[in-house]
Order: structure tokens, then sequence, then C-alpha cells
């Protein structure tokens, strides 16, 4: 058998970190797409990024980000056990964010992206967070999660990707172009 393949998921199903397996449109299975899109999204934006500590915090990020997706991807039999994102990460992302706003400012408005390639990926990044954390949103209002710090996690880590797109901005000497300019 091939190591990159193993038809085991050829009739459209796929296992859990734990016992059974479910249909690859189950909300589990959907949350944990978005998920490795969002991970994929910051590893472009990780690879564009400019000013010097936004690749070592993306990459830190990135590994929460998969350990997020191994409790995701269990069971609820077998959750805890994958156990790794607690209010402790929600409070590390939380004082990244903090620790950049005062560099960075805070618009007055919203702000259109795509002043630079870099700042453009993290808009990008954002957007694919977000909608992973309303997979995860969805996937814990059925009752598929027990751990409200996945959510809030994933609340955070949309807020320092808007940040790192500005500063992405404020390294490349652009102002962010607000979306209500004539």
């Amino acid at each position: 058998m091939s190591p990159f393949y193993t038809k085991t998921g050829d009739e459209g199903k796929t296992g859990l970190l734990g016992e059974g397996r479910v249909t690859k449109f189950d909300l589990r299975i959907e949350a944990l797409g978005a998920l490795d899109e969002a991970t994929a999204a910051l590893g472009l934006a990780r690879a564009s990024a400019n000013a010097p500590q936004v690749a070592t915090l993306l990459v830190e990020v990135q590994r929460d980000l998969y350990k997020l997706m191994s409790e995701v991807g269990a069971t609820l039999e077998n959750a805890e056990k994958f156990r790794a994102i607690d209010a402790a990460r929600v409070d590390w992302l939380a004082q990244q964010t903090d620790a950049l706003e005062d560099e960075v400012g805070v618009p007055k408005d919203f702000i259109l992206p795509g002043e630079n390639p870099s700042s453009a990926a993290m808009a990008l990044a954002r957007t694919i967070v977000r909608r992973a954390e309303r997979r995860v949103v969805e996937l814990d209002h059925t009752g598929g999660l027990e751990n409200p710090a996945l959510l809030a996690y994933l609340n955070r880590l949309s807020s320092l990707c808007f940040v790192l797109e500005l500063l992405e901005n404020h390294y490349a000497g652009q102002a962010p172009r607000m979306a209500n300019e004539k």
C-alpha cells in the first residue's frame, strides 16, 4: 500500500480519533476541513510576511491549530486525551494582539485588504479563520465539543490576524485604505 493513500475513504467515509467512521460531509469533518484551510492560509501569510515577528508567531499559531484539530477530530469520549488548547493559550493570543496594538494603532473604519501581498495574505487568512470558527461553533452548538476554549481561541486568532495585517501594512510603510474613503 502507498504511504500517501489508504483507500479507506474511497466510499466517502473517514475515521475519527476514536471508534467509528463518519461521512466526509459530517459536521466534524467540515470543521476539520475549515481548520485545515486556515492553517494553510496562515502558512501562506507566514511565507509572505515581511515584519520580522510575524513568521515566528504564525508558526506557533499553526502548531496550536494542529492541536486544536486533534481535539476536534476526536470522538467526545477521546477528546480530553487531545486537549491542549485552554484558557492560557487564549490569553497568550490576546497578549500577542495587545502587544502589537500600540505599534499599529486601531483604524477608525473598516479597511480594504490588499495594500501589499503580505497584508493581503493576512486578510485572507483572517477570513478563513473566521469560516473555521463558524464551523467549530456549529459543531459546538450541536453538542459535538466540550471545550469552550476552542471557540475563544479561534475568535482571538481572527483578531490577531487583523492586527498582523495592520502590522504588515505598517512595516511596508503603507497606511491601510479605508473602506469609506472617496
